[in-house]
């Protein structure tokens, strides 16, 4: 069982030392936003943070600071590749924020690279040179690196500092739980003196009460002293705090098995599948617990999937097929199975020339691994009863809500612009705003992303508008606007065929009215989500059934993107039809052509968080890691909530 490194999780906390650190730069404006979006970091809000660092870059992107808060935040929110990057900024420009150094030492420590973090853990001992977190953090380093002779030159460095100041350190930083947490995995890494390195870690626990990780490692203590039920306890409990945390899930399945909870501990490696199916631990250990609980038909599966690792050496599918047929017979008359093989053993040696090759640098995750662990993120369980923190689910860590991954949806014309929370702003497009200042409709336009829900009392408005505008366009000469407008009526209250009758009625009167495209293009959209749910009933004759829906999505797809394509025509510099158009792409399956649009969006508007959320989700589709973690980093950056959680399980 491994011991989970949290070796820095008072990185936040350390905001509390910093707030006094910078001078003013000289603006007192750009100084208040700073001031503002560390006190929002201060108190865990850290996507909120965020946005005003966003705003002091934006305003003096010369300046270190933000860059550095900027990756504090992130790396809170476990956003590890966002918070390298933005430390690697700040250091950029003004080399001597030691913090920095320390930011994006952790970053890479949780990327795997070491050989980086040490670099950084270096330069900060430089400036440092008896810091006690920098000495700590370098020989763990060390240590993966097997470079075990600098570990424990590091080690011993760290420990022959003078006892009194090390006994000053600890007092000082009484209030640092990150402190303890140290001291603790040092007492149990090299004196296995568990009691001891309990007591540290039940004091980082009193000062950091909500995190997971330190009741992780205290279970893990807990079971060096033949206390199981106290380490049961603490594993139920950090998992109340994470529910996501596939360590936690793991290790207790592991402490459920030896203590004879079979079918809790299925439960639990389980979960582990659910989030990992690479994860070749967790499925030898349910396999062999199904078997001993005689769900003989589940273990067989399980190791058949195993089985499947190995085809050298299990021989030709004849053999494996009589293998099978003989574990069945020995599984029903239940006796032992007896074998040389041993697939743990052969696993363990993978993962650990796997790991080596990521030590080297080199990827050690396949393309056709991250589709298949992606694809998997999209269809586990998310009814679990994880409780947000707060009221408000955009604060504290964001990565550990269980959200369900779904891309941001279609820009869409509406008359109501709802408070969508932080990150909301208005989506400018200027034919819009002609329209509006026009007065020609009884309401104001906006755009908004997604649907309205409008209440009982709206939905009687837009009937009594429709009537309106009938009697309107009966009277008078019609006008493209009119339809328009009953167009957008229709719209709302989800007639989505007379929305596009009027609009294509506006059409013929006035050929070059961008948004009745826009809005013809949406409607036809809606229309075809709605085809397409009708026709996932069961027919009679699949097959010709499928071909028909074949070449009707072709047909519907071909009118959408030809609106969308006018748009563009006619306004090139909308960014929302090139949005739109990517969604479109998406969900007829096209990758590659929504990756294309949503680029042309992003070009045109660099800070649209939505086109990098769904360009990053549709990388990952295809296998894509790299580009997709920036994006989705990006996005996080942008305001898109749900981009940290991708990452984290993506992890």
């Amino acid at each position: 069982m491994k011991c989970a490194i949290h070796i820095l999780r008072s990185l936040t906390a350390l905001v509390a030392v910093l707030l006094g650190v910078f001078g003013a730069d000289g603006q007192i404006n750009t100084d208040q936003v700073l001031n503002i979006g560390r006190n929002a970091m201060y108190f865990e809000d850290y996507i909120l943070s965020i946005q005003y660092f966003n705003q002091v870059i934006n305003a003096k992107p010369y300046l270190a600071e933000p860059y550095f808060y900027r990756s504090v935040a992130k790396i809170s929110l476990d956003d590890f590749k966002g918070a390298e990057e933005d430390a690697t900024l700040s250091i950029e420009r003004n080399p001597f924020i030691t913090d920095a150094y320390q930011v994006r030492g952790v970053a890479r420590q949780n990327l795997r690279n070491f050989a980086g973090a040490i670099e950084d853990y270096g330069a900060g001992l430089r400036l440092m040179p008896e810091d006690k977190t920098f000495l700590f953090n370098k020989a763990v380093c060390e240590e993966a690196l097997k470079r075990y002779d600098d570990a424990d030159s590091t080690y011993r460095r760290l420990l022959s500092i003078d006892s009194r100041n090390d006994r000053a350190y600890f007092e000082l930083n009484k209030n640092n739980p990150n402190a303890f947490s140290m001291r603790s995995h040092i007492l149990m890494r090299y004196t296995k003196d568990y009691k001891k390195a309990l007591a540290d870690i039940e004091e980082a626990i009193k000062l950091d009460p909500k995190f997971a990780g330190y009741f992780i490692n205290r279970a893990y203590m807990k079971y060096n002293l033949d206390d199981y039920f106290g380490a049961k306890s603490d594993y139920d409990y950090a998992l109340g705090l994470d529910p996501l945390s596939v360590e936690g899930h793991f290790n207790r399945g592991l402490l459920l098995a030896e203590v004879g909870e079979n079918n809790k501990a299925i439960e639990d490696f389980s979960f582990v599948l659910r989030r990992d199916a690479t994860n070749f631990m967790a499925l030898y250990n349910r396999a062999m617990l199904y078997s001993k609980t005689g769900q003989h038909r589940l273990a067989l599966t399980d190791y058949n999937t195993m089985l499947d690792k190995y085809p050298d050496r299990l021989g030709d599918k004849k053999g494996g097929d009589r293998d099978y047929d003989k574990a069945l017979s020995i599984f029903k008359s239940k006796k032992t199975h007896t074998s040389d093989f041993d697939p743990s053993k052969l696993e363990m040696e993978r993962m650990r020339e796997r790991e080596e090759r990521r030590m080297a640098g080199e990827e050690v995750e396949t393309s056709k691994e991250v589709i298949t662990r992606f694809n998997d993120l999209l269809t586990v369980d998310t009814d679990l009863n994880t409780k947000p923190e707060y009221n408000n689910r955009t604060r504290g860590h964001v990565q550990n809500m269980n959200m369900d991954i779904e891309p941001e949806p279609m820009f869409v014309l509406s008359y109501y612009n709802p408070d969508a929370g932080l990150g909301s702003r208005t989506h400018y497009m200027r034919e819009i705003t002609d329209v509006n200042e026009s007065h020609l409709l009884a309401r104001q336009l906006t755009l908004i992303s997604g649907e309205n829900r409008l209440s009982e009392s709206e939905i009687k408005e837009h009937f009594a508008s429709i009537e309106y505008y009938n009697g309107l366009l009966a009277a008078e000469r019609p006008r493209s606007v009119d339809y328009l407008g009953r167009a957008m009526d229709y719209f709302l209250v989800k007639n989505v065929e007379q929305t596009v009758a009027d609009a294509s009625r506006a059409l013929e009167i006035s050929p070059k009215f961008t948004l009745a495209y826009f809005l013809r293009a949406t409607a036809l959209f809606v229309k075809w989500q709605m085809d397409e749910k009708a026709a996932a009933q069961p027919a009679a004759d699949k097959s010709a059934d499928k071909m028909m829906r074949d070449k009707e999505t072709q047909v519907a797809m071909g009118r959408i993107i030809a609106d969308l394509d006018q748009v563009i025509k006619l306004s090139p510099k909308n960014v929302y039809a090139y949005f739109d158009k990517g969604n479109v792409y998406m969900t007829a399956g096209d990758l590659t052509s929504a990756i294309s649009c949503y680029t042309s969006a992003i070009e045109l508007k660099p800070d649209m968080g939505e086109a990098y959320y769904n360009r990053g989700l549709m990388y990952m589709r295809l296998g894509n890691k790299e580009r997709g973690i920036a994006d989705l980093s990006k996005a996080g950056e942008l305001g898109i909530l749900p981009s940290y959680n991708v990452l984290k399980r993506m992890r």
